[in-house]
């Protein structure tokens, strides 16, 4: 089987070998195992320069078809998509030729063309991984809305399933709950009970971006801290906003409570997973945040807000606390879980969940999207 992939995941080259952004390069390869082929459709970075975060296909028979990026923001980038948009859409179309399996990850500008160009091969097997906040009520921009409707257009989208996070209701019988992997099988470790009376342990793991909400994190532990709530918030990750969380800190006398160790190995984070209390993030918007389910899988109680399927993750409530993204009353609501929620089970069930999604689950299910025959 010939696979075409088709992403907005920029890629760079290094001793013939490609690489992208590790998460979804990684998730790649699995797709990878089960074809003879594989297309890759993308962005290829100006540098060409091989990141920290990225990672390397693994496939031996990979074919990599450059596209320029684009945007429509102002009026020159305009003008230059003008330009750019047919000739994406003509390589498109002669990838899809090819392939015997079409899979678009959404969303992207460079999906968003071939949501257009599969139109043209009603009877290729396809599938798409839309990849962002499906929840139909959000706020979300135009170009994300246009390729939700045609993949919700059945007639459109013939012979396609679509792969969506969470379960939605009242959608088209192509749309697919499709739930990412955390962790393997093996790495399985028992429910263990903690103590919720000693010093609360807190992780935040993500980028230090607007949208992830570093600083509202901080100010909560802050909170929680003023109020004699004996509490300690590790966070990993980098960003743009570390200068001003680490400002943040030291002015507020913080640096006893909330340590900043910016990236960390992966390994590092899953073993102060396993020990903490809880794993909160007061996202903005979220497609499916694994660092969630990371926590979620060592059972970690997770602390959210309600965006996109995080509810459904949490089970409304019942496997985690949902939080509004405003400082008093998210800890008004941690402070009632704290007296009246029974957390050691909560915690259980969060990791039960969790546990269910293993990579070896994510395998089985991809084969069975290549197969045209999955159902969640």
């Amino acid at each position: 089987m010939k696979l075409a992939i088709f992403t907005l995941v920029q890629h760079s080259c290094k001793k013939q070998q490609y690489y992208g952004y590790a998460p979804y390069v990684n998730e790649m390869n699995l797709w990878g195992n089960y074809v003879d082929e594989l297309i890759v459709v993308g962005i290829k970075k100006p540098s060409n320069k091989v990141e920290g975060i990225d990672t390397a296909y693994h496939h031996k028979k990979l074919t990599f078809v450059p596209v320029p990026n684009f945007n429509i923001l102002g009026l020159a980038s305009v003008f230059k998509t003008l330009f750019k948009v047919p000739y994406i859409f003509v390589k498109c179309v002669q990838v899809m030729h090819q392939a015997d399996h079409i899979h678009l990850r959404c969303p992207a500008n460079v999906s968003l063309v071939a949501c257009f160009a599969q139109i043209f091969f009603p009877n290729k097997k396809k599938s798409t991984k839309y990849a962002g906040n499906w929840d139909p009520k959000s706020n979300q921009p135009w170009t994300y809305r246009l390729q939700q409707a045609i993949l919700r257009n059945t007639f459109l989208t013939r012979n396609m399933q679509v792969l969506v996070y969470g379960e939605w209701p009242n959608e088209t019988k192509n749309i697919q709950p499709f739930i990412s992997a955390t962790y393997y099988e093996d790495e399985k470790i028992p429910f263990k009970p903690k103590n919720y009376k000693q010093t609360l342990s807190f992780v935040f793991a993500g980028a230090l971006v607007v949208g992830k909400r570093p600083l509202l994190t901080i100010q909560i532990i802050e909170s929680l801290h003023k109020k004699g709530i004996s509490v300690i918030l590790h966070m990993y990750g980098d960003g743009p906003l570390m200068p001003e969380l680490q400002d943040y800190v030291k002015k507020n006398s913080l640096e006893t409570v909330v340590f900043l160790y910016g990236n960390q190995d992966k390994s590092v984070v899953k073993d102060t997973l396993m020990d903490a209390h809880f794993n909160i993030l007061p996202s903005k918007s979220e497609g499916w945040p694994k660092a969630v389910a990371e926590g979620m899988f060592f059972g970690c109680i997770p602390i959210a807000t309600p965006v996109s399927c995080v509810g459904w993750m949490l089970g409304e409530g019942t496997r985690g606390i949902l939080i509004a993204p405003e400082v008093e009353t998210a800890v008004s609501q941690i402070v009632t879980a704290l007296h009246s929620a029974d957390l050691n089970r909560m915690a259980q069930e969060a990791l039960t969940w969790s546990q269910h999604y293993t990579f070896n689950r994510l395998e089985a299910d991809i084969k069975r999207v290549l197969e045209g025959t999955y159902s969640y």
